[in-house]
């Protein structure tokens, strides 16, 4: 395996740990165990957080995967790669809306986001897999360059 699929792999399992710890502690809150679903979600978070340090440095640093599929696929991809990007973009926000909410204490609110939150990063998870399958399993593509590259000019 070379960093071309090592980061991405690394990355999209970061995301299924952190949806699966949603999970989990989503699991906990319903059985009253606060303390243990505080803990949980803190390390949904860091797996998140982890994916995030992850794609950005992959994105700056070496670059992405270009589509590798049929032409005829290409649209399909994109769009279904932009429904990706705005529900990661949407859950991140809600996400940290939820945890500020959580840790103010502020209860009521956090369980109104934290049910909308956790079903919009399950979805997150889950489009990121479909994302990564089709990039790298069903239709591995070239790569782009990467970010720096592009904005040094070389």
């Amino acid at each position: 395996m070379d960093l071309f699929t090592l980061f991405p792999t690394l990355s999209t399992s970061f995301i299924v740990i952190s949806a699966i710890l949603v999970a989990i502690g989503w699991g906990q809150i319903i059985k009253g165990k606060r303390e243990a679903h505080k803990k949980t979600m803190i390390a949904a978070a860091i797996a998140a957080i982890i994916f995030f340090i992850i794609y950005t440095s992959r994105t700056a640093f070496i670059g992405n995967t270009a589509w590798g599929g049929p032409e005829s696929l290409k649209p399909y991809y994109q769009t279904f790669l932009i429904f990706h990007i705005v529900l990661a973009t949407v859950a991140a926000v809600f996400g940290i809306t939820t945890l500020t909410l959580g840790f103010k204490e502020k209860y009521a609110k956090h369980r109104k986001w934290g049910k909308v939150t956790s079903i919009i990063w399950f979805f997150t998870a889950i489009t990121g897999v479909a994302v990564y399958v089709l990039l790298y399993v069903l239709y591995p593509g070239g790569h782009t360059k990467p970010v720096w590259d592009i904005l040094l000019g070389t």
